[in-house]
């Protein structure tokens, strides 16, 4: 309102500590909030306000009895009765919280110098308890001067009651400490994971382009094959009464298959990294394709290579029939010759006779 006025504003993430189970903090919102001392110059009251939205995250009195702990570097808490709950902030350094604090010590001072001033009004109020001096019941009147408390007096009914309050809040305390430390490892953890999520992303990223430049280089072998397939196939047609050009192509064949079989061995390795990487889903889909497609030409390749494999096998057939027919036909002309050379001599021995 317009009789408040902030006097010191910082950011920070807001938690309250679980009423059921009074040891784990629930964070009040996503992101980081403004928290803001308010000083109410109309009552001398001194406020933490935190708003989230159109809702009063924090909405604490402060009170000389209250006390703001430092949990760790960039943790404190502090306990409020009146809200019945423990808040904590998280702040995004150690130079915050220590700012923090020593703002709430000073916030402390002013609110216990204010009810000094105001302790001889007639109605007195203590905003830890919400309890005015009329509400008081009659019973005997006992003073309380503990160290570092207000110079109060109270009934012994409510005496009674501020101890057990005490013992409960130190309780609150201890509790929302011990789940501090169990919140900063789960932060840490979250940090050290987010950390491994964008270097796992830009691994990611570095092998797409390096599955890029293995594809195209994938893409120039494989034409390189084809027409070393083409070459084969034409030598296979042309030289096929060589014995040596056989042992060249058996060789060279033998050497594609192990090419062939070291490039499928390479597609399912990239195909099982490919798999690890959940980043970068479009380009992974584009490499996907490019790969299914070099599978495809090199089952192509492996289909024509059986063919010149069968083709070969079948032109050494023939071959190897060429040349028995040839040696039939030589056999025969021998015979013929040695026929026709026997004629000769009968006819010269007749010319001569």
């Amino acid at each position: 309102s317009c009789r408040e006025q902030p006097i010191f504003s910082t950011r920070a993430h807001v938690f309250q500590i679980d009423p059921a189970t009074k040891r784990n903090w629930i964070p009040a919102s996503k992101h980081a909030l403004t928290v803001s001392y308010f000083y109410d110059a109309t009552r001398n009251v001194y406020r933490i306000i935190s708003v989230g939205g159109t809702k009063a995250i924090i909405n604490s009195t402060i009170t000389p009895n209250m006390t703001f702990t430092k949990t760790s570097q960039k943790f404190g808490q502090w306990a409020d009765s009146r809200a019945n709950t423990v808040y904590g902030l998280g702040f995004a350094s150690e130079q915050h919280l220590s700012q923090f604090a020593e703002k709430f010590q000073e916030v402390k001072e002013a609110a216990r110098l204010a009810r000094e001033k105001s302790q001889d009004k007639t109605e007195l109020t203590n905003p830890a308890l919400n309890i005015t001096s009329h509400q008081v019941l009659p019973s005997p009147i006992i003073s309380s001067n503990g160290p570092g408390e207000d110079k109060l007096f109270r009934s012994q009914s409510a005496d009674v009651e501020i101890t057990t309050e005490k013992e409960r809040l130190k309780k609150m305390l201890s509790e929302g400490s011990v789940s501090e430390v169990q919140w900063e490892a789960e932060f840490f953890s979250l940090q050290d994971n987010n950390n491994k999520l964008v270097a796992a992303l830009h691994e990611a990223n570095a092998n797409v382009d390096q599955w890029k430049k293995q594809l195209a280089a994938y893409q120039e072998e494989t034409e390189t094959l084809r027409q070393r397939v083409a070459e084969l196939e034409s030598q296979g047609a042309h030289d096929s009464s060589s014995e040596n050009n056989k042992e060249e192509l058996s060789q060279t064949l033998e050497e594609l298959e192990l090419l062939i079989k070291a490039k499928d061995e390479e597609i399912q390795m990239l195909k099982s990294q490919k798999c690890s990487r959940w980043e970068a889903e479009g380009e992974r889909e584009e490499t996907l394709q490019k790969l299914q497609e070099l599978e495809a030409r090199n089952a192509e390749l492996e289909r024509r290579l059986h063919l010149a494999e069968q083709t070969l096998a079948d032109t050494l057939a023939e071959r190897e029939k060429i040349q028995n027919e040839v040696t039939k036909v030589a056999e025969i002309m021998d015979v013929k010759i040695f026929e026709l050379s026997e004629i000769r001599q009968g006819l010269a021995k007749l010319v001569e006779s």
